[in-house]
């Protein structure tokens, strides 16, 4: 694998996994589940740890490492793994580094399936939790407990695009010698880099802006290395691994994710300021939007505001579902970050699980909508929105 020695957008094209005797110039697919050794020494010092080389694709494999490796090129992280859906990344980032007995503290303005993970699953296995305001880090502090082994958070959140500071969340962490675990989906490596401002994990979804055309599923968690470490033993028992076939699509598409997320932020931008003041539309929100209430701390941490836009339809629940249906070019679909631009309602899918009193509690109101915005011309992707908007009346 070439070494990281060029600025991050060569990095994500240029590291490669090693060329065969075939000498090809695109990394090719290594479709096999298991590699084979030339002797029994050699078996056994692989066994041991004590060589690089391959065992078995549920531990690694040279398509799915090419891929880790960008990451953290990208993210500037230690080491990483790579799971097979971005969920499966989230799970491990929790349960590889937590035990039964500890206490997590999470953003309550989180995915959907991420607050079922933290609700539901962990206090099976003996985990406590409590939510914290993203608008409200100052409150995080009074939460930590002495058996307190994490702090959890997604900025910009999903849905409701709200960010909190991660380096006033890694100052508390690092005085309560606690692990900071950030989930950068939204903001992708090339808007945002958690580690910089002093996150010691970082957990993607693959499966959105870093694949960007709706192919395959993907997960991974980069960081500091005695914790991946961890997680790899996790995952190398408990079997999520990404599949080489997917690795190796997301390993080439990251390859133009920096020209994707500079014309997806280019383009919700432009729909934002657009849809402002729209008579339709209660509020907009957009991380580069002044009005965003944490814009300050957005043009501080993000060099970009990504591809997500917010708004609340006049009208609530009802309003929503008539805008979804009145839409003749925005695709409706269970994703984010794809080239096709989607229009979603999180109160009656994404987060659809919580209560009428928790999705109001973290921000999601009956006629929000949330626009992934795709990289079709800007024009066209608001003609489409304001014709809705006028027959969703």
């Amino acid at each position: 694998m070439e070494k990281n020695q060029y600025r991050p957008e060569t990095n994500a094209v240029r590291i490669q996994t090693e060329k065969t005797w075939q000498m090809e110039h695109s990394t090719p697919l290594f479709l096999t589940s298991s590699f084979t050794y030339d002797n029994a020494e050699e078996m056994r010092a692989t066994f041991a740890d004590e060589t690089d080389n391959n065992i078995y694709t549920r531990f690694s494999n040279p398509n799915v490492d090419e891929f880790v490796h960008k990451v953290c090129a990208l993210e500037g992280a230690e080491a990483g793994y790579a799971t097979a859906s971005g969920m499966s990344a989230v799970f491990a980032s929790f349960m590889a580094l937590m035990n039964a007995g500890d206490h997590l503290v999470s953003a309550s303005s989180i995915f959907g399936s991420t607050h079922t993970v933290i609700t539901k699953f962990l206090p099976k296995w003996g985990i406590e939790y409590s939510y914290f305001d993203i608008n409200k880090p100052e409150t995080v502090e009074a939460l930590i407990r002495p058996n307190t082994k994490m702090i959890f958070v997604e900025t910009p959140s999903n849905p409701g695009l709200e960010i909190v500071d991660m380096s006033l969340l890694a100052q508390i962490a690092n005085k309560h010698n606690i692990i900071l675990n950030v989930d950068n989906c939204f903001a992708t490596p090339v808007l945002q880099r958690p580690i910089a401002d002093g996150a010691h994990i970082v957990t993607h979804s693959a499966t959105k802006w870093m694949d960007g055309q709706g192919r395959v599923l993907g997960g991974v968690v980069v960081g500091r290395k005695d914790l991946i470490k961890e997680i790899y033993s996790f995952c190398r028992s408990t079997g999520p691994a990404m599949s080489p076939f997917n690795a190796w699509v997301l390993s080439k598409s990251l390859e133009t994710l920096h020209i994707r997320m500079a014309r997806h932020s280019e383009s919700a931008l432009t729909l934002a300021k657009a849809l402002e003041g729209n008579p339709n539309i209660t509020w907009v929100k957009y991380p580069m939007l002044e009005s965003h209430p944490q814009y300050a701390i957005a043009k501080k941490q993000m060099s970009g505001g990504g591809g997500i836009v917010c708004f609340e339809l006049k009208g609530g629940l009802q309003s929503g579902t008539r805008f979804l249906d009145a839409l003749k070019m925005l695709t409706l679909t269970a994703n984010l970050g794809d080239s096709r631009s989607i229009a979603s309602h999180p109160a009656s899918t994404t987060h659809a699980k919580l209560t009428d009193a928790e999705r109001a509690k973290v921000g999601i109101t009956p006629g929000m909508i949330r626009i992934s915005v795709g990289l079709e011309n800007v024009q066209d992707i608001l003609e489409d929105i304001l014709q809705a908007l006028e027959n969703s009346k």
